[in-house]
C-alpha cells in the first residue's frame, strides 16, 4: 500500500480518505470511509463514474462500516492502462484489491451498474470470497445473437482508427450543469460535490473529466449471457438486487420486450436472492434516494 491523503471534509458529510495500492501493474486509488476495525463493505462504481459517487449513500449508513470504494482503472485517480479495457480486467482488479486490502477475508460487495455486474461475476467465480452481494440497477447486459459478431468487430476496428475524445467543459460549474441535465433529481449542492471529483480543473480554468476516453470505444464481441447465468448460478452468497422505479435499464435489457418480465426472468438465475425496487428514483438511485437504498442494504447485510 502506498501513500495516503485526506481531502478537506465536505460540510455535513462523513469524511473519506484516499489510499493507493499497486494492483496488477496499476496504481489504484481506493477511497475509504470509517475505521479498519469495522465490518468491511466494498462499493463498486459504474461506468463513467468515480468512487466519490457513493458519498451520499455512505452518509446514510447508520451502522459502523469500513467502506472501501476503488476508482476503476482509467477512472478518477486510478492509473490508466496502456492497452485498453476488457471486462474481465475489472473482475481481476476486484479480486486483487480484496486480496491486497483484506487478505483471507470474505467480504460484502455492493456495486452500481457496471460495478454491480462486476460484483455478481466475481462472486460467481469466487463463491467463498463474498458473504453478501448487492446489485444496484445492474442486472447484466442484453443478449446478442452471434450473427452480430462481424459488424461489432468491424465497428471496433473502425473506432480504433480515430479514438474517441471527451468533451471539455468551461469550468466545474458546467460539469455540475451536465450532471443535473443527465439526472434532473440531483440537487445543485450534490452536483457540485460530484463535479469536483468527476473532473479536474486545468491551468486555464476549464475542466476535464477524470476518465480515459477509450472507455467510449464500442465492444468488439457479442455478449455471452449463458456464461453470465452460469456464474450467477455459482454464487454462494446471499444476493440483493435493488432496482429503480424510473430506470431505463430494464428497457435496455428487454430489447423491445417487457422490461419487468425481463428482469424477473434474469432473477431466476440468481440463487438465494431477493429483489427490491426503490420508488421515485432513476438509474442513479444511490443519488436520488440514498436513505432508502441504505436502509435496504443494511437490513440485508445485518
Amino acid at each position: 500500500m502506498q501513500g495516503e491523503m485526506t481531502p478537506p471534509p465536505v460540510a455535513g458529510k462523513k469524511p473519506s480518505r484516499s489510499q493507493f495500492v499497486d494492483v496488477r501493474g496499476l496504481r489504484y486509488h481506493v477511497r475509504a470511509w470509517g475505521e479498519a476495525g469495522a465490518r468491511k463493505l466494498f462499493l463498486l462504481h459504474g461506468w463513467m463514474d468515480v468512487s466519490a459517487s457513493f458519498q451520499f449513500l455512505v452518509d446514510e449508513l447508520r451502522g459502523e462500516w469500513y467502506v472501501l470504494a476503488p476508482d476503476w482503472r482509467g477512472f478518477g485517480l486510478t492509473q490508466t492502462p496502456p492497452d485498453g479495457y476488457w471486462f474481465p480486467d475489472y473482475i481481476a482488479d476486484l479480486d486483487a484489491l480484496v486480496q491486497a486490502l483484506v487478505p483471507g477475508e470474505a467480504v460484502a460487495v455492493a456495486g452500481h451498474s457496471l460495478g454491480a455486474n462486476v460484483a455478481m461475476l466475481w462472486a460467481g467465480a469466487r463463491p467463498q470470497g463474498a458473504t453478501h452481494v448487492v446489485a444496484l440497477d445492474g442486472f447484466g447486459v442484453p443478449a446478442e445473437p452471434p450473427e452480430r459478431a462481424p459488424a461489432k468487430l468491424a465497428k471496433w476496428l473502425d473506432a480504433l482508427r480515430e479514438l474517441p475524445q471527451l468533451a471539455p467543459y468551461r469550468d466545474l460549474a458546467a460539469v455540475a450543469d451536465r450532471l443535473q441535465k443527465t439526472n434532473p433529481r440531483l440537487p445543485r449542492d450534490k452536483a457540485e460535490f460530484l463535479a469536483s471529483h468527476w473532473a479536474e480543473v486545468l491551468p486555464d480554468g476549464s475542466a476535464r473529466l477524470r476518465a480515459d476516453p477509450r472507455h467510449k470505444l464500442p465492444f468488439p464481441t457479442t455478449s455471452r449471457t449463458d456464461d453470465m447465468y452460469a456464474l450467477w448460478g455459482n454464487i454462494a452468497a446471499r444476493v440483493l438486487w435493488i432496482g429503480a422505479s424510473d430506470s431505463q435499464i430494464g428497457t435496455w435489457l428487454a430489447q423491445g420486450g417487457d422490461p419487468k418480465l425481463e428482469i424477473a426472468r434474469r432473477f431466476t438465475h440468481v440463487p438465494n436472492g431477493r429483489f427490491e425496487v426503490v420508488a421515485d428514483a432513476g438509474h442513479m438511485l444511490h443519488h436520488d434516494q440514498p436513505a432508502a437504498v441504505a436502509r435496504l442494504m443494511e437490513a440485508f447485510l445485518a
